[in-house]
Formats: C-alpha cells, structure tokens, sequence
C-alpha cells in the first residue's frame, strides 16, 4: 500500500448515513427502489468490467470479474472507474485472501502521476489489509494519514461493507456500521506533516489536494474482491 493516515482530529461528520441506504435489502450488484430515488448509481454489475479499466486507459479484461465480483489482482496497480467524481458516497462490500494487501483510492489520477512518482501518489487510500490492528495501514486507515478508531473488519473469507465519504475538504470511513476514520483535508498544511505535528511519507499538502478524481481498487500482489459498488455524488455547496 502506499498513500496517507493519520491521527483523527476529533471531528465528527454528520448528515450522511454511514451504510447504503438499503443496502441489506438489495440483490447483489443492484440498486433497490429506494436506493434509486435516494441518487445511488451502480458501478458494476456483476457481470462485465463495463466502465471500468487499467490505470493506462486500457480496456479491463473480463478475468477481473469472478463470481459476480471485480478482483483487481493480477493487473498493473489497481482497476480505475472511468469517471472522475468530486463529492460522493462510495459504498461497496469486499473480502480479502490471506496476507491481502489492497486498498480504496479516491481523488487520485494514476493516468497522470506526478513527476518522479509511481501511480497512486496523488490520491487518498483507504487500506484494506490482512491485519488485526487499528494502525496507519490496517483496514479503514487513510493510509499513512489517519487511523481508524478500531479494526471493524471480520475474518479473511468474510464480506465486510465499507462507505466512504468526500464532502469537499472531509473525508470520513464507516466500515460495517462503525464511523472508524474521519480526516479534515484543510488542516493539513504542510507536506511530510499531520496536523499533530507527526511526520508521515508524502509530501503532499493535503489541504490543497485535488478535490476531484477517480475511484481505484488496489492490486497489490493478493487476491481481494469487490462488489455492489455503489455511488451517490453529494452536491456542491
């Protein structure tokens, strides 16, 4: 894995639900009626890698969907959607192998890495990783920025349900119904540095991050799979 986490500043995001509204009630990879009315869009289907593909805008092959699930490994660093979101909810539900190592990008832009950077650097990850810990780079963190208040995962083999919100400058990670991880992207000012004080490795201010970007789900050498991957853009202030 290789982005940002750090310490939770305390606050609390409010005013969105923290699991997909009716989510316990849809059929896999589909949208309820209510989910419909509520703005949710399906990012998969079950089926097909339509809309989505390689971080070199190269048509998905077909391997990735198994059992009516996208599993990003084997392919070159993570299976990128083909829009650029701003604001959103992004819910969707995964299970990792053994020793999984993966993630959740959001904002990022891996066709247009920076300078001297590999893919990833210039968006957020929300780790998913084979571990029991609530560290910088265990499940739920915003990797090497922000850790998660507790380890909500279940075991290896087990589905677990994750919602992840971009409200403009916060971010916040409810996995299987606990709000684990929150970060306020105006209180980080400085690259290389959180807002306690404390170094982390990029050096980047995320206060002047990118506010828009594409959603990518990591390969990074294990088996992990994806499905009911739902969106709701959230709208401008």
């Amino acid at each position: 894995m290789r982005l940002s986490q750090l310490s939770c500043t305390g606050l609390l995001f409010v005013g969105f639900s923290i699991t997909s509204a009716g989510a316990a009630l849809a059929d896999d990879n589909a949208l309820t009626d209510k989910e419909r009315s509520e703005g949710w869009i399906l990012l998969f289907d079950g089926a097909a890698t339509t809309g989505w593909m390689t971080p070199k805008s190269q048509r998905l092959h077909s391997k990735h969907v198994q059992d009516g699930s996208l599993n990003p490994h084997p392919c070159d660093y993570m299976l990128v959607h083909e829009k650029v979101w701003d604001n959103f909810q992004l819910a969707l539900d995964f299970k990792i192998s053994p020793n999984c190592n993966s993630g959740i990008f959001i904002r990022t832009f891996p066709l247009q890495p920076r300078p001297g950077k590999d893919v990833g650097f210039n968006g957020i990850e929300i780790a998913v990783d084979d571990t029991k810990t609530n560290g910088l780079h265990d499940t739920g963190a915003i990797y090497d920025l922000v850790t998660p208040t507790k380890n909500a995962m279940k075991p290896v083999g087990d589905w677990n349900h994750i919602v992840v919100t971009c409200d403009h400058n916060r971010i916040s990670v409810a996995l299987n119904g606990d709000l684990v991880t929150q970060m306020d992207l105006d209180e980080w000012t400085e690259p290389n540095v959180r807002p306690d004080g404390s170094q982390h490795k990029f050096d980047i201010a995320y206060k002047v991050h990118p506010r828009k970007g594409y959603i990518g789900l990591q390969d990074h050498g294990s088996d992990c799979w994806y499905k009911n991957i739902k969106m709701r853009p959230l709208k401008s202030k």
